[in-house]
Parts: C-alpha cells; structure tokens; sequence
C-alpha cells in the first residue's frame, strides 16, 4: 500500500456495530458516536454527515498549507462547507459533492489559484477523484 519513500503518518482507527442505526467508535475513545440512516428522526449522525465534515476539515488545512507554501495570509474566518448527497440510480447507491469554500478577504484569482492547489493536495480529494462527481465553489 505505501510507496518505500512514503511513511505512515496516522492511522485512524474505528470499530462500528449495528451499520447505518449502530455506533462507531475510535481506539482512543475521541470519537464515540451513535448512527442513523438519513432523514430517519432520532439522534445519530450518518456516514455522509461524517464524510462532508472529514473532508471539508481536510481541504481547509489543505487550504493552508497551500496558502503558507505561496506565503498568503488566510483570512481567520476562512471556511468550507461540504455537501454531499446519497444517491441511488440505476448502478445503485452512489455519491456527489460540492465543497463551499469561503476565503473573505482574498481576490478572487488567489482564492481560486489556493483552491485548485488544495484539490491537488488534498487526500480526501485524491481519493474521490475519478470516482464521485464533485464541484468546488469558490
């Protein structure tokens, strides 16, 4: 799975039951949350709540690190807002994204230019290219 130049930096680890209307909880105890199928009522947050929150925090320090490389300030207020929709067609369940991403105070061009950077950078990203349809707002 890793390359002989590339090195484990983490490794997340999670045990979950009962799957959409179960509970996941990690190794360390940091995370310990109750499932629910979505729309369903009742507490619990589902798989795409925690996918859209994984990768939208993963592609704002993308984001940054991008924006320390090129040496510009992120505005403090600097934001990503993940979507991600369930869909179900004729090949079966699948998914979509939209990252929202927020960076008052950049023009425009800059904004972009860190985006697209961070697209390229990301891991969440890397690992739904080619995969799921995405779109990223700026």
């Amino acid at each position: 799975m890793t390359s002989l130049n590339e090195k484990v930096l983490y490794t997340a680890r999670t045990h979950t039951t009962g799957g959409r209307d179960g509970a996941a909880r990690s190794a360390d105890g940091r995370l310990d949350v109750n499932l629910s199928t979505p729309g369903a009522p009742g507490a619990g947050t589902n798989p795409e709540q925690l996918f859209a929150a994984g990768w939208s925090a993963c592609f704002l320090g993308a984001i940054g690190h991008v924006a320390r490389e090129r040496k510009v300030a992120l505005p403090a207020d600097a934001a990503v807002d993940a979507e991600v929709d369930l869909r179900y067609g004729e090949s079966g369940f699948s998914l979509q994204a939209r990252l929202n991403v927020s960076l008052p105070g950049l023009d425009h061009e800059t904004a972009a230019a860190l985006v697209q950077a961070a697209h390229e950078t990301c891991p969440y990203s890397k690992a739904t290219r080619g995969n799921i349809g995405v779109e990223i707002n700026v």
